[in-house]
């Protein structure tokens, strides 16, 4: 977590070893102070002071002997701070970022990139908030559909070189590293290259989105089970009717470009006209929309709408519909009440 003080100018001594204090140290350059480095408790013994310390960041780095020196700068007035150690170099972290938005970020997902020297980042995760929350660097590797800035296989090299470097990597994605998200090619070069590795789960959206719209995924009585399908290729004949027999609720992520074939083909599958669907777009994000048509009329219906988008088809879609029925018919009881009331 970067700081939220200013620093500017201020006297900063980072106790603690090198490899543990590096995060400290980031963060308190990053807030502005000069900072002063102690690598070792011998090192304490000696040492004087700097002029007008303001702050003494006590890195918890497992080596003993720290405690007579922190008493002597509480004693002199000095005060101390607690610091966690930075994690471990040389070691991969995929975290999944959730839908968008830093609410919805794990508690790992936010310990992992306090503890990042490098952050690989892109478009699809909560990026804008990276530097409330972290003071690695970050390099933005973003792919947008039909235009990658950065092909996966230079990511996955991005990351095994700066691992390799001693560095300690996340790499940030959108949702889930494991749903749609090439999660499982990142970690096998990873584990090619002999580093250590670990996945963070996130928040998919293919549930978060939905629900942002008010739409369940299941609903007692209505559906009782759920698909998620990837939505940037055509799906074939045989997978469409596969999903059209499956029943429950089909979720497509990314699903613009190919709506118009998603449609036809669950029609010609047997899926019927009438079918609700919903196009729930930018989940989460400034000018979030939701577009709600049938599996007959969506295509003109969504005409003007983008990825990034999830698209809902079945029957919970009117579950949703229904509660925002019920919720304006409710908001128009009590401004009705309210009128009389005022009268």
């Amino acid at each position: 977590m970067q700081l939220s003080i200013d620093l500017t100018g201020r006297n900063v001594l980072v106790a603690g070893s090198p490899a543990a204090a590096r995060q400290a140290v980031r963060r308190y350059e990053a807030a502005g102070a000069v900072v002063h480095r102690l690598g070792s408790p011998a090192e304490a013994l000696f040492v004087h002071l700097p002029e007008r310390l303001f702050l003494v960041a006590a890195v918890e780095d497992g080596q003993p002997g720290w405690d007579a020196f922190l008493e002597r700068c509480r004693n002199t007035g000095i005060p101390v701070a607690a610091e966690p150690a930075a994690g471990p170099a040389g070691h991969v972290t995929l975290v999944g970022g959730g839908p968008g938005t830093g609410d919805l970020l794990t508690v790992a997902a936010v310990k992992a990139l306090r503890d990042a020297d490098v952050v690989f980042y892109d478009r699809l995760a909560p990026y804008q908030e990276l530097p409330l929350l972290t003071s690695a660097d970050l390099v933005d590797v973003g792919k947008k559909p039909g235009h990658h800035k950065v092909s996966q296989s230079d990511i996955e090299k991005l990351m095994v070189e700066s691992a390799l470097a001693g560095n300690n990597v996340v790499r940030l994605k959108g949702g889930d590293p494991y749903v749609f998200g090439r999660g499982g090619e990142e970690v096998a070069a990873c584990v090619a290259a002999g580093l250590k590795v670990q996945v963070v789960s996130g928040v998919t959206s293919a549930i978060s989105v939905p629900a942002a719209a008010g739409i369940p995924v299941t609903h007692r009585e209505v559906s009782h089970m759920f698909t998620v399908v990837s939505g940037h290729a055509p799906l074939t004949e045989k997978e469409h009717h596969h999903l059209a027999g499956l029943g429950g609720t089909i979720v497509v992520l990314m699903g613009i470009g190919t709506l118009h074939q998603l449609a036809a083909g669950l029609r010609r599958a047997g899926m019927r006209p009438d079918m609700p669907m919903a196009v729930v777009e930018r989940g989460y994000r400034p000018g979030q929309r939701t577009t709600i048509a049938d599996l007959g009329t969506i295509t003109s219906a969504a005409a003007g709408c983008s990825n990034p988008a999830v698209l809902v088809i079945g029957e919970v879609v009117r579950v949703a519909e229904a509660n925002r029925n019920h919720a304006a018919a409710a908001a128009d009881l009590d401004r009705l009440a309210a009128s009389l009331l005022g009268s």
